[in-house]
């Protein structure tokens, strides 16, 4: 094109990067990618290729890792972890050098991961490497602080981490930067695709000095992913599909092992009619076709109030005509090319079979790549609208009120992240935390930052990337736990009941005394052998009753805290009246004193009252114009399976968090013990608390964790039963993902910030502001 073609026209004029230095690393590296284990690299091997998705053409053979591949790694990282976690001020040195050598080499980064992804080059230099660079330096100022900061927590040990495709260097620096900030070491494996920055990286910590062991990169598809979720790691990290999150979730099942997950979404991208619409069309743009749509994140379900629909969707179309479409690295270029010939096969098989509504569509050029698309007039229900497609497929649908908006975004099985635009901060502020997902962007898309975290609820998975939320998951409480042991009933001498007079317990459920669906009771006896009563023994109908009655009592969630405070002081002070009687009920029960169990029951009733109303999110400072504003929200209905020795503070201490931060609870009581239950639920009869709040249920703890962790309307599960029940929650908890606290088989003793913790979600609600 001659330069009076281009004024004439005004079109853009190819402006590409050159790829010859790039090109030259890896042909100095023998166009090969191999392992990076214990500061070296290993024998390489042409096991399986990495392409350019924009020609077609090789760039490099890849080795494929194998489990033996994945035990030297995490044996050499066992080795170094000692040392690596001794000092954070050498750790914050180390992070930091990373960061400086990255900025030395950022434009070989960029390059490296356009050839091998196929984002544009624009997207690549200016958002993946400078945030990657980002993480790293920020991480490293945590490392500094870790020791005044975090006194009572220590690493975890050995984290196994395992990353995806889409954004393959920034993800390697969400999972590697705060790992190495607490101490931990690293077992990293990239994506089967996209394995070049990796290598890049690796050779960056060489430079940088980073001891040998504490990075360790194995390259390798879904086998070698797999023998390192098998492997003798203490976490496992994953970053991709929830299908494959749901069966690491089921292989880590019962093995102590931590997990986090950041997995699918389909969010909402919410239009009001007061809108600034243009800034709505370009938002819309980064949310949808940023990185051509493989953004777990992307704003791919539209949501435009009614009124101004029709004139959105031509402001958009108009838009999407001018979209360029081509060679990545070209600076002109809008969007690049889909990631591998399979995932284009996939983006197309999904849109061609869908039947319902209008579909506009720009073009693309031939190869790897697939035109925006924009599917209007779909219903709710439609598989295009409720399945995450991961690829520039926009699908749309109209609403009429804010109550409807809020229905439709959370129509879904997902819950990663949302945007909502409106020129009235009221309405968006008021939308925002009715939203379920982790991150809201308010006039605002994709905005990221370490220091705010970024994740998921529902099957958007668990846990947080990034701010001090996420260190939470590269940490442990410090100091060693011992195995619990069953305390097994006490019964008659010869095994038969002393006393015929049925005196049963009945289970609380919606604030009521209920009869077991069951219809079973079994007898409790004091360590002398004489019968105290009878106990009903819960079935799954009668979870399932109390699931119904935590949903209708969902109105405590919009209680305020002060309300919350004040209902667990009255609790507490109904249980002081009774305190002499309660004590002398636990020695019934237990054969020992239960003064000081009483006294430790109404202080933590006081401990969280007073944390009911004080335990306030933050106010992260990120690099915008705005505010990103960290919310504490309740993580919804609750199961508990109580511990066996203190059967009145092992009962009280989970209500009292859960309640205390606007969670529903279900317990189900001390199995050797239970009938402390029926002194509780009298006790909360007189104290105000709505019904459905807490409910109580006595009966094997066996028997209902498997169903209590598979039941899609209970949120979370915990136990701290001396039960074998771990391995059976954590399994049965991938069939919706739910967050999981489970003690394997390990006494634990959880301070009040860990419960609480344990009993909220982190809601990150992002809000730029200026003219």
């Amino acid at each position: 094109m001659t330069i009076k073609e281009i004024f004439n026209t005004m079109d853009y004029g190819p402006a590409t990067e050159s790829k010859a230095e790039a090109l030259a690393w890896l042909a100095a590296h023998d166009n090969l990618v191999g392992h990076f284990i214990n500061g070296k690299w290993t024998t390489k091997r042409d096991d399986f290729a990495t392409s350019n998705p924009a020609t077609g053409a090789k760039l490099a053979g890849v080795t494929k890792g194998t489990a033996t591949d994945i035990a030297a790694a995490v044996a050499a990282a066992r080795k170094a972890q000692p040392a690596w976690a001794r000092s954070g001020h050498k750790r914050a040195r180390m992070l930091y050098a990373i960061a400086r050598l990255m900025q030395k080499h950022a434009r070989l980064l960029a390059v490296m991961e356009t050839l091998d992804n196929g984002k544009p080059i624009r997207e690549s230099r200016d958002i993946d490497v400078p945030l990657a660079i980002r993480h790293f330096y920020h991480h490293a100022g945590f490392a500094q602080l870790m020791k005044d900061e975090l006194p009572d927590r220590e690493a975890l040990g050995v984290c196994g981490q395992i990353i995806p495709w889409n954004f393959p260097l920034l993800m390697l620096a969400w999972k590697i930067a705060p790992a190495l900030a607490m101490g931990n070491t690293v077992v990293l494996k990239p994506a089967e695709y996209t394995p070049l920055t990796a290598m890049v990286f690796a050779d960056i910590c060489t430079q940088a000095g980073v001891p040998a062991g504490v990075v360790n990169i194995v390259m390798g598809d879904g086998e070698t992913g797999a023998a390192l979720v098998d492997a003798a790691v203490d976490k496992i990290a994953f970053t991709g599909s929830t299908e494959v999150g749901r069966k690491i979730r089921e292989a880590t099942a019962g093995s102590g092992k931590a997990l986090s997950l950041e997995l699918g979404g389909k969010s909402p991208y919410i239009v009001f009619d007061d809108a600034d619409l243009d800034s709505a069309v370009e938002g819309l743009v980064d949310a949808i076709w940023f990185n051509q749509g493989q953004v777990c994140c992307a704003g791919s379900r539209l949501l435009v109030q009614e009124g101004i629909a029709d004139r959105f969707y031509a402001k958009l179309k108009s838009r999407m005509d001018d979209l360029r479409i081509g060679d990545p690295l070209d600076k002109c270029i809008d969007i690049g090319a889909i990631v591998d010939p399979v995932q284009l096969a996939q983006i197309t098989a999904m849109v061609s079979a869908n039947t319902e509504g209008e579909t506009y569509q720009t073009k693309a050029p031939k190869g790897c790549f697939y035109p925006p698309t924009l599917i209007t007039g779909l219903s709710l229900a439609s598989h295009l609208m409720q399945e995450e497609i991961f690829g520039p497929v926009l699908v749309a649908t109209t609403f009429r009120t804010p109550t409807e908006a809020v229905e439709i975004a959370n129509n879904s099985r997902y819950g990663l992240a949302a945007s909502v635009w409106s020129e009235n901060i009221n309405l968006a502020l008021d939308i925002a935390p009715k939203l379920a997902a982790g991150i809201i962007w308010i006039n605002g898309t994709n905005m990221m930052d370490a220091a705010a975290g970024f994740g998921g609820v529902r099957e958007s998975g668990f846990g947080r990337e990034g701010g001090w939320e996420g260190l939470a998951g590269y940490t442990k409480p410090k100091g060693a736990t011992k195995a619990l042991k069953p305390v097994p009933a006490f019964t008659t001498p010869d095994g038969t009941a002393a006393d015929s007079l049925d005196r049963t317990a009945k289970l609380y459920i919606g604030g009521k005394q209920a009869r077991p669906d069951g219809g079973y009771s079994k007898p409790v006896y004091n360590p002398r052998g004489k019968l105290l009563g009878h106990v009903s023994v819960a079935n799954r109908k009668d979870l399932r009753n109390a699931v119904e009655a935590m949903n209708v009592a969902r109105g405590w969630a919009k209680t305020t805290g002060h309300l919350r405070a004040q209902i667990l002081y009255y609790i507490a002070e109904n249980l002081s009246v009774r305190a002499d009687e309660l004590a002398k009920r636990i020695k019934d029960l237990t054969g020992k004193s239960g003064t000081d169990e009483v006294e430790s029951t109404i202080r933590a009733l006081f401990t969280f009252a007073a944390w009911a109303d004080k335990y306030d999110g933050r106010i992260h400072d990120v690099p915008i114009r705005g505010v990103a504003l960290a919310m504490h929200e309740p993580v919804g209905n609750l199961a508990v399976f109580c511990e066996d020795v203190s059967p009145l503070l092992g009962l009280v201490m989970p209500m009292a968090a859960g309640i205390s931060m606007g969670n529903r609870v279900t317990l189900v009581a001390s199995e050797p013990f239970p009938l402390m239950a029926a002194e509780l639920y009298q006790i909360l009869e007189t104290s105000d608390l709505p019904g459905g709040v807490v409910n109580i249920l006595t009966g094997e703890h066996a028997d209902l964790a498997g169903h209590a962790a598979s039941h899609h309307d209970i949120d979370a599960v915990w136990s701290f039963s001396a039960a074998d029940i771990s391995a059976t929650i954590e399994k049965a908890s991938a069939s919706n993902l739910k967050r999981t606290w489970v003690n394997h088989g390990r006494a634990i003793d959880p301070t009040a910030r860990d419960y609480l913790a344990a009993a909220t979600e982190v809601k990150n609600i992002w809000i730029p502001y200026g003219e």
